[in-house]
């Protein structure tokens, strides 16, 4: 297992700060219309938000994951059914959007519609990880 660390709270701010940034950046995706990218940030905000959890529980660096849930359940979150599957799809935003094989498909998934509804729950659980920390 990994060996403690120090400066905890620096970590955890660092994780914070990192995750706000790619929230606006996601907000400037959306306004431009940019859907696939904006979900992405998403994701990438929610896992930062997690890793803040992971070190501020553990006072270990976070581990090397893109799996929310994966990382959610290291975490031990209790997490509705729901928050499960939300972290499960939002997921695959990480994956679809790298991946030239996945990423035709993804960007035309990515209307309007299904941005927002995604948006809306990246939010919900956004704020419900602040609220962990």
């Amino acid at each position: 297992m990994n060996e403690k660390i120090e400066n905890i709270d620096k970590i955890v701010q660092h994780w914070i700060d990192s995750a706000e940034q790619n929230y606006s950046t996601m907000q400037n995706l959306i306004n431009s219309k940019d859907y696939s990218w904006a979900l992405f940030l998403g994701h990438l905000m929610i896992e930062k938000l997690l890793k803040a959890i992971y070190v501020k529980k553990y006072q270990l660096h976070a581990i090397f994951t893109h799996d929310l849930l994966r990382l959610a359940n290291k975490i031990q979150l209790n997490l509705t059914d729901e928050q499960q599957e939300w972290l499960d799809r939002i997921t695959t935003f990480n994956l679809n959007t790298r991946y030239d094989n996945y990423k035709q498909d993804f960007y035309k998934l990515c209307n309007e519609e299904f941005t927002d509804e995604w948006v809306l729950k990246i939010e919900k659980l956004r704020q419900w990880l602040i609220n962990q920390l």
